[in-house]
């Protein structure tokens, strides 16, 4: 029985290997905020490169990564919609070779997102491409159960499991 798990891949991951795939990804955080602080946290710990992106430097003391020199697979989470760059950055990082692209927010409501890409003439498919609600419907309320649910979707969209974002 032993012999069948040194050759699942599965089981060497639970027993400490480095699963493959899980170094190449990279998380940016858009704003700073209590859910971002745990979204990347919580990324780190899951084998993703992060990025915090904070166009005003006097809420953070963060990085301002210009969008243009993104490499490798990017997965982007908004984690404000009530931002005046909001527009502005979701532009510029739909022209980016970006993997996928969240805002969160209320399901019930739609996304200011919308509005604000369309306002910049941002074309509808573009606009589609942009995820919302971001994460697995478990009822999440508080800003690490937030971050939580969010990685959790990435993990099942990444690994191309059904967990991901329907609601």
């Amino acid at each position: 029985m032993a012999e069948q798990h040194e050759h699942d891949p599965s089981c060497a991951v639970a027993h400490g290997a480095p699963a493959a795939g899980a170094g190449d990804r990279t998380l940016l955080a858009v704003f700073a905020s209590p859910v971002s602080e745990f979204l990347l946290r919580y990324a780190a710990d899951l084998g993703y490169r992060t990025i915090l992106l904070e166009p005003d430097p006097a809420r953070a003391d963060a990085e301002r990564h210009p969008p243009g020199d993104l490499d490798g697979t990017v997965d982007v989470v908004v984690t404000d919609h009530h931002r005046p760059e909001l527009g502005p950055i979701l532009r510029d990082l739909l022209a980016c070779p970006v993997r996928w692209i969240g805002v969160l927010g209320n399901p019930r409501h739609q996304g200011p997102h919308v509005a604000a890409l369309t306002e910049l003439g941002v074309p509808a498919g573009d606009i589609a491409r942009v995820h919302r609600p971001v994460g697995l419907n478990i009822g999440s309320r508080t800003p690490p159960e937030i971050a939580l649910a969010t990685l959790a979707g990435l993990v099942a969209d990444r690994n191309g499991r059904p967990g991901g974002f329907q609601f």
